[in-house]
């Protein structure tokens, strides 16, 4: 995609998201590859709802601010993906609301977060993993995304955020959707004795769609 098109991508998709309350103020940022092997981000401080192509802040192929305004400051999680993940063309992370509540909950799964609840939550994500409470900012989130060997195209970041890296942002921003979808429903049938998918069923949907499930 030329770089123009994805600028205008990047801010279409992080407005729809802004616009359906996923985020919120100038909570969340975002990421993609641009076809030099550079990337562009959004500024820190920045909206969803209001991010200016113009404006995006963009690095070089070897990881130096070329132009742009000030890039978010949790480049540490994002540049941890793309370093570990060579399929991650685009990264997002959201401050959504039902998988902030959900990663609060004493008894979640850190290895595997969300239930296995759909299969769409399983094709898009794998095992999303909960990370502990870091501050806003600290490169320690990106070290812990590092510490997975790039196993994992998405994290839960404690009483914070999801962070999911993808093909391009499109993939990226389908598949934080899915995210926040699957956690709203896991409040939702808190308590019901809901069925979720077992173990055959998940293995068919892993099997299918070549899902990383096993690590």
């Amino acid at each position: 995609m030329k770089e123009a098109a994805l600028r205008d991508q990047i801010c279409l998709l992080a407005r729809s998201l802004f616009e359906r309350g996923l985020t919120h103020g100038s909570t969340g940022n975002i990421s993609a590859r641009t076809e030099d092997g550079g990337l562009l981000v959004s500024p820190t401080g920045t909206s969803f709802g209001r991010l200016d192509p113009g404006r995006l802040s963009r690095f070089d192929c070897q990881g130096k601010h070329v132009g742009g305004d000030k890039p978010t400051k949790e480049m540490p999680l994002h540049t941890a993906f793309y370093d570990t993940r060579s399929t991650a063309g685009a990264v997002v992370h959201l401050h959504s609301c039902h998988s902030v509540a959900l990663s609060m909950l004493p008894d979640v799964d850190p290895d595997n977060f969300l239930p296995p609840l759909t299969a769409y939550g399983i094709m898009l994500l794998g095992k999303v993993k909960l990370l502990p409470v870091f501050v806003p900012g600290d490169p320690a989130m990106g070290t812990a995304v590092r510490g997975l060997a790039g196993k994992r195209s998405a994290v839960m970041l404690a009483n914070h955020g999801p962070v999911v890296a993808g093909k391009d942002v499109e993939a990226a921003c389908n598949a934080i959707e899915e995210l926040e979808a699957t956690a709203r429903l896991a409040l939702m049938l808190r308590g019901a004795g809901a069925l979720a998918l077992n173990a055959e069923q998940i293995q068919a949907v892993v099997t299918k769609f070549n899902v990383e499930w096993d690590d």
